[in-house]
């Protein structure tokens, strides 16, 4: 699935491992694998009741994707109670802070897509 106008689209795309998700997040010019980040689910600190997430990040020396990697396993992982490993790779030349904005907006659009079509399945 995608989202957003090029040359700032991203595209996702979910594989099942078992009962484990594992989602790579790509676009701009140059796909690429920036940032790798694993999530495990786990009891809310603030809420017992509730679904958080541990979430570690690897950044590839001089990439940017780090905190965006970590935002997608965090919801991902809260939301549909599975390990995740989430990468991203995404890269614009010379991007305006408009256009990381426009990118970090179609990242959140595809996590709420991927959120909305798995969350039904038990097991993928």
């Amino acid at each position: 699935m995608s989202e957003g106008q090029m040359p700032y689209q991203v595209h996702a795309d979910a594989f099942a491992a078992g009962d484990d998700l594992v989602v790579i997040v790509s676009g701009g010019d140059k796909p690429h694998v920036g940032a790798v980040a694993v999530g495990i689910p786990r009891p809310s600190l603030e809420n017992p009741q509730a679904v958080s997430a541990t979430v570690s990040v690897f950044a590839m020396v001089g990439h940017k994707e780090d905190e965006l990697a970590r935002r997608l396993a965090l919801m991902l992982t809260a939301a549909l109670q599975r390990n995740t490993v989430v990468t991203v790779g995404i890269h614009v030349d010379n991007i305006s802070p408009e256009g990381i904005r426009s990118i970090e907006q179609s990242c959140s659009s595809l996590s709420a897509r991927l959120i909305e079509e798995l969350k039904p399945y038990k097991t993928l």
